[in-house]
């Protein structure tokens, strides 16, 4: 087929690749925060399987999902083949006895002649739905650029050139063997395209089979070269990022570590600049495939907040790329870019897009200055975010989005002390009597009044620790819960205890608004407390004391078996612990909190207690589960103002859930299983009228259901 320009091709191509890879390389290790990501090599590589090779995530959203199943597939089949083809240009033989037994005259051959032929045509049915999403549909999700429209236009091309080659190549052997005719029923697409070619003049169907050949091999490696330049370089980036994904539960945050040291350092805490991220941040950035699934879950981009989750990645990859000169100069890796003369303006929507540099007059500010917070993420986008992990559900390439956001926010608050003015009463509230309400910390137990109720130090033996929270203690509507669990534990003789006003906050939400410190401040204050009472068991009806209490407590030495209320419940129905005795008259709609559903994938157990209440019927949205949207209390909502946007979270999220209650009657009903989702779906109620629909939680439910007739609800 022709050895020279097959090598110079060959040669040129992927030395050009070669020193875009290195580039992104360089480029990747100016972050330079420590990530260790070799743990686990087992669950790593079975995660690479899982969700590479087995697409897992893929079908989340149908027919995209399957049309890229059909492309990545067939991209796996059809590399041996464009190998074959360059191999082919060194050599005389003919494809028909091939290399390593993969000629059509070999078993193994025919076997792969077939997948190549069936996977081509697959590609190009993706290839075309891929093409129907961009081009016609429009969807929103989707960033609608001209580089997917050219990849998808290579990638046709492509396919329709092997067509073309391989029909070419049938034609060719009959021509030195009459008698095999045009068909091969290992290749019946490739036989078709013979069949359309045979009546075409023998020069003309010689060329189109060089055409075929040399279309295949150059735009493949055209392809390749493409890659590091945009969105398609996950084709690259793809098996490291999953390889290297976080394997620590999702709720978790990274601790600052030496935090003290740190502040009389004076050392940059959280993320100012790009160099404050880690290299597995710049390979998230790298590998996102702008497919829009996170912003189209996003509770903050579905009500017209600021903050969408791909654009914001999208903003800190491109000021990534258009700084990539400074960044890579020798002073870079040693010192902090010098602040502009004049600082240039915040971008208005969310972040700045590196393209259009081009036409903004601010362009030399922004490459002068390297902090990221306004120049190019607006604040506003960062405080939108309810950490509800909506997003890093449903990405495929497990992107994490919120340690970028907290560790921009943490930045903001710990550095700069820019941050929503509504926080800082959270803030001083915290700090002073250990709760974001700013109740005096003696009135924790006041909501158990009459219950008889012990404290640890009355009852240091008990089984379980309550952790009450700070919801339940102070707010009027979660008090209820408190007190409903507290009635069903005593009914079914479980041992437990409470600190009372030896609690304080467990800290989520100063963690969540980036105020590190209060949080660690107030993590060991209660690790001490509950160490010095030998604690191993603890109970909680909050998902937000429940993921600090597990997932981020041990980093401080707090090690404890915690368990959710809806757990626990729903074990004391199952075991006859509990009889309930009372029917239930009421049509529920079930709302999934995101601190217990996505972010510690317990779903089950509040739907088990609720199916168990007699008289009652549960109707979920197709919002549901890891689906579920969320109530907008999470990451320190609760305490500050919504960003304005369309509308209100909780507005959004109840609309959602009355759409499949009757429209009229008694006994409609929201439950919940979390006392932050609880006041943001009572709110949402009344601000829209719905009176008449109750919102109780799971635990209220159920001492409904359980308790004596005389006894209070």
């Amino acid at each position: 087929m022709g050895p020279v320009p097959m090598a110079l091709l060959l040669v040129v191509s992927f030395a050009a690749f070669g020193w875009s890879a290195r580039r992104r390389w360089r480029l990747m290790r100016v972050a330079r925060r420590p990530e260790h990501r070799a743990d686990r090599l087992g669950a790593r590589l079975a995660g690479v399987g899982r969700f590479v090779f087995g697409q897992q995530r893929m079908p989340r959203y149908f027919a995209a999902g399957w049309a890229h199943i059909l492309v990545f597939f067939g991209f796996l089949v059809l590399l041996l083949n464009s190998i074959m083809l360059w191999v082919r240009g060194f050599t005389t033989a003919s494809p028909a006895a091939d290399l390593w037994l993969l000629g059509l005259d070999q078993p193994l051959g025919l076997a792969y002649a077939f997948l190549r032929d069936v996977f081509t045509v697959l590609v190009l049915v993706g290839v075309l739905v891929f093409f129907y999403n961009r081009a016609i549909a429009r969807l929103p999700r989707l960033t609608l650029s001209g580089e997917g429209l050219l990849i998808l236009g290579i990638i046709f091309t492509m396919m329709i050139a092997d067509l073309v080659y391989e029909g070419g190549e049938l034609l060719h052997h009959r021509a030195a063997n009459p008698e095999t005719g045009t068909f091969h029923a290992a290749l019946p697409f490739a036989s078709a395209t013979a069949r359309l070619m045979a009546p075409l003049p023998t020069g003309v169907q010689g060329f189109l089979w060089q055409a075929g050949f040399w279309t295949h091999a150059v735009l493949v490696l055209l392809f390749l070269n493409l890659l590091p330049y945009g969105k398609h370089f996950h084709v690259v980036t793809v098996i490291p990022n999953i390889f290297a994904r976080a394997l620590t539960p999702r709720g978790r945050l990274r601790p600052i570590d030496d935090l003290d040291g740190r502040l009389e350092r004076e050392e940059t805490l959280g993320a100012k600049r790009i160099a404050d991220f880690s290299w597995k941040d710049v390979l998230d950035f790298y590998t996102c495939t702008e497919c829009g699934r996170c912003s189209d879950q996003c509770p903050a981009t579905r009500t017209g907040k600021l903050l969408s989750p791909k654009h914001l990645l999208m903003g800190l990859r491109d000021h990534l790329y258009a700084r990539e000169r400074q960044l890579l100069a020798p002073a870079a890796a040693s010192a902090p870019a010098e602040p502009a003369a004049t600082d240039p303006p915040g971008p208005p929507h969310g972040t700045r897009d590196r393209h259009a540099l081009r036409r903004d007059p601010a362009a030399p500010a922004l490459l002068a200055t390297d902090e990221l917070v306004p120049a190019w993420v607006n604040p506003e986008t960062l405080w939108a975010c309810t950490t509800c992990s909506a997003c890093e559900e449903e990405c495929p390439v497990f992107i994490t989005y919120i340690d970028k956001i907290v560790d921009l926010r943490r930045n903001l608050v710990l550095e700069q002390g820019a941050f929503p003015e509504q926080l800082q009463t959270a803030f001083r509230g915290l700090e002073t009597v250990g709760n974001p309400y700013s109740y005096p910390n003696e009135q924790r137990a006041d909501w158990a009044q009459g219950l008889e109720v012990p404290l640890m130090a009355e009852k240091s033996d008990a089984e379980y620790l309550y952790w009450v929270g700070c919801a339940a203690s102070f707010d009027d509507r979660a008090r209820k819960i408190a007190r409903a669990l507290a009635q069903l534990l005593r009914t079914a003789g479980v041992s437990f205890a409470i600190l009372g006003p030896e609690e304080v906050c467990n800290g989520d939400p100063a963690r969540r608004a980036g105020n590190e410190y209060l949080f660690q401040m107030l993590a060991r204050q209660n690790i001490e407390t509950l160490n010095r009472y030998n604690v191993r068991k603890i109970i909680t009806a909050c998902p937000h004391c429940y993921n600090t209490l597990k997932n981020e407590y041990p980093d401080f030495g707090g090690r404890y078996e915690v368990v959710h209320h809806s757990e626990l419940l729903a074990a004391l129905v199952r075991d006859g612990r509990l009889r309930l005795r009372t029917p239930v008259a009421a049509t529920i709609a079930l709302h999934d909190a995101c601190y217990l559903g996505r972010h510690n994938g317990i779903y089950d157990a509040p739907r088990a207690v609720l199916a168990a209440l007699p008289g009652a019927r549960l109707v979920e949205p197709p919002e549901t589960r890891d689906r579920g949207m969320c109530c907008g209390a999470g990451g320190a909502q609760m305490w500050k103002e919504e960003e304005h946007g369309t509308a209100r979270v909780n507005h959004a999220r109840t609309n959602q859930l009355l759409r499949v209650l009757p429209s009229a009657g008694n006994g409609r009903t929201i439950a919940s299983a979390c006392p932050f989702c609880k006041t943001m779906l009572s709110d949402a109620l009344t601000d829209q009228g719905h009176d008449a629909v109750r919102q109780l939680d799971i635990a209220e439910l159920l001492w409904e259901a359980v308790r004596p007739a005389a006894t209070e609800v």
